[in-house]
């Protein structure tokens, strides 16, 4: 007897259905932060100032003095900021759109990277190519993940799609005529072809002792009772960035409430600040059995094996 196919199993309803490509949107926001929110040292303070000052007196220098006329390649603004994990790099980033009334496209890496191959490539060119975005400031996060060196033994696709990436990319900055920001902890891992294309590179330190002091009367509010030596506590536990000392203040006022306390006593900021030190410790691979005061390692004091291990990215970059 012949077998009589099931009507609703036609060849349409068994195919695979293929996931559909879907284009990467890129959202503009308005800057969070101010010149104001930052408790940087005066020399980091006035390069930040110099670019919003470039961005705003670019015509008078280019056109009305002539620059353009031999520069003519000179339509855009690329600025490199650098240094330290958590030293106020994103937030001056900000700041820097806040003080030009303009908005910002934050990006990262991983917006962008597609599995798709030469679809990482189209998804900057849309990027770049748009007209909407000249206005606005383009800020790249990480930026050492799409800034790295090329490949020069180039053995797998992926080493080839990495290469186009980086071709097209300096393709892009070549002819766009906006404002760039990139960010990165590690600049000793960018091409050298980028670093000629970048006008501005501002370094980020570690704060010192009168700026940490800032950091910690900046980070703890008027109305959060506090019982603890401020001054001292910026002498004695140095190394901390302004991104720790923000979040020792969160984790010692959690744990004051927790406790029902009525104040945030030394003992509570202590305790969040020694926690926080055991895991940057742990974090480079050098955490040690005893945590004591001024001994927060920098990352420029990493040995370079360690730092290198600590920084690989999803594609493997030889």
């Amino acid at each position: 007897m012949p077998i009589i196919p099931n009507s609703n199993n036609n060849s349409s309803n068994n195919q695979t259905k293929v996931p559909q490509k879907q284009e990467l949107q890129f959202n503009k926001s308005a800057p969070i932060y101010t010149f104001a929110d930052l408790i940087l040292s005066e020399n980091t303070m006035d390069e930040l100032k110099t670019i919003v000052s470039a961005q705003k007196n670019w015509k008078k220098v280019f056109i009305d003095w002539g620059l353009g006329t031999v520069m003519k390649e000179r339509k855009n603004l690329f600025v490199n900021l650098y240094g330290s994990s958590g030293t106020g790099k994103s937030m001056s980033a900000h700041a820097i759109a806040a003080a030009l009334d303009k908005k910002l496209i934050c990006v990262n890496y991983a917006d962008i990277e597609s599995k798709y191959v030469g679809e990482t490539s189209k998804n900057l060119s849309r990027l770049f190519n748009d007209p909407s975005n000249k206005d606005d400031i383009i800020f790249f996060d990480e930026a050492d993940a799409l800034l790295s060196k090329r490949v020069t033994d180039m053995s797998s696709a992926t080493d080839v799609s990495v290469n186009q990436t980086r071709s097209v990319l300096l393709t892009l900055l070549n002819s766009y005529e906006g404002m760039v920001i990139f960010a990165t902890n590690f600049i000793s891992n960018y091409d050298s072809a980028f670093m000629r294309r970048i006008h501005y590179h501002i370094r980020f330190e570690l704060p010192n002792e009168e700026l940490r002091e800032k950091l910690w009367k900046h980070y703890i509010p008027s109305q959060m009772p506090v019982e603890a030596d401020i001054h001292k506590m910026a002498k004695d536990y140095t190394g901390l960035s302004g991104s720790d000392i923000s979040t020792a203040v969160m984790k010692a006022a959690l744990n004051a409430a927790k406790n029902d306390a009525n104040i945030v006593s030394d003992k509570d900021l202590k305790f969040a600040i020694e926690s926080i030190i055991a895991s940057k410790k742990a974090n480079t691979g050098l955490a040690k059995q005893v945590i004591t005061k001024s001994e927060i390692v920098d990352e420029k004091d990493v040995p370079q094996s360690i730092r290198e291990k600590t920084n690989k990215t999803e594609v493997s970059i030889k």
